[in-house]
């Protein structure tokens, strides 16, 4: 169980508050019980500590308050918008012979020695937490789920579950799921034959000789190269030779 060093605050007003939080202190209140509600505050750094351990809304703390203990549940976190840090907490006051509801989380062990798992299978988790009714003396802090044994298609539900006794699902009206060892959902694709492949490359290979008989001939030459060129010098003579008759009158 964790343990917590507040000191009563007496303050009224929000520049009170605003003041405690400058000290590098957390305002918070405890309510519940027959008893008033109490205003306390704890240094920021260490409800800083507990709230990045995993769950810190499921665990019995205890405050030891100028000298006096009591167990207590946080119930709600308040952050700061920019910074993330917290700003108010809310704790509510252990009474035996209560009951509370909590969201518990849900653990899962011998992953292993699950024969789904280990041929490929997928833990497809419904319920990262269930929440449950619980007396104050007795408060899990986990589910714990066994995988052993389970093969894929496997379903995990609330009644194979082994709970804490007087501790009971707050949904009553049906055995409702928790995980399931599911098939693989990647497929691989088969391989291509070996002869495939070989009359592809030929294939290949044959289109890239046709191309090259296209540009050059037997010479090594383009075909119609010279031609455009012996062509090209006569068009220029005739030219020449239509400039001279105008010239030749007697």
């Amino acid at each position: 169980m964790n343990t917590l060093v507040a000191t009563i605050r007496d303050t009224n007003t929000k520049g009170q508050v605003k003041q405690v939080r400058f000290k590098g202190e957390v305002p918070c209140i405890i309510y519940g019980g027959k008893e008033e509600n109490q205003k306390i505050k704890i240094p920021r750094k260490e409800i800083q500590n507990l709230i990045e351990k995993e769950n810190f809304l499921s665990n019995v703390i205890t405050l030891n308050i100028d000298g006096k203990t009591e167990n207590v549940l946080p119930r709600e976190i308040s952050f700061d918008v920019m910074s993330d840090k917290p700003i108010h907490v809310d704790f509510v006051r252990i009474v035996k012979g209560a009951t509370i509801i909590l969201e518990i989380p849900v653990k899962f062990i011998n992953r292993e020695s699950s024969p789904g798992l280990k041929r490929g299978g997928v833990l497809n988790i419904v319920r990262r937490s269930v929440e449950l009714k619980c007396p104050t003396e007795n408060i899990p802090k986990e589910i714990v789920v066994d995988l052993h044994g389970l093969d894929i298609g496997a379903s995990i539900k609330i009644s194979s579950v082994k709970l804490p006794e007087n501790i009971s699902p707050t949904i009553k009206d049906r055995d409702f799921v928790i995980a399931t060892v599911a098939a693989p959902t990647v497929i691989k694709e088969p391989e291509k034959p070996a002869e495939d492949e070989a009359a592809t490359t030929e294939g290949a290979e044959g289109e890239g000789t046709a191309t090259e008989a296209t540009t050059e001939d037997s010479s090594g030459k383009t075909p119609g190269t010279d031609g455009d060129k012996k062509a090209d010098g006569g068009d220029k003579k005739a030219a020449s030779g239509d400039k001279k008759a105008p010239t030749e009158k007697k």
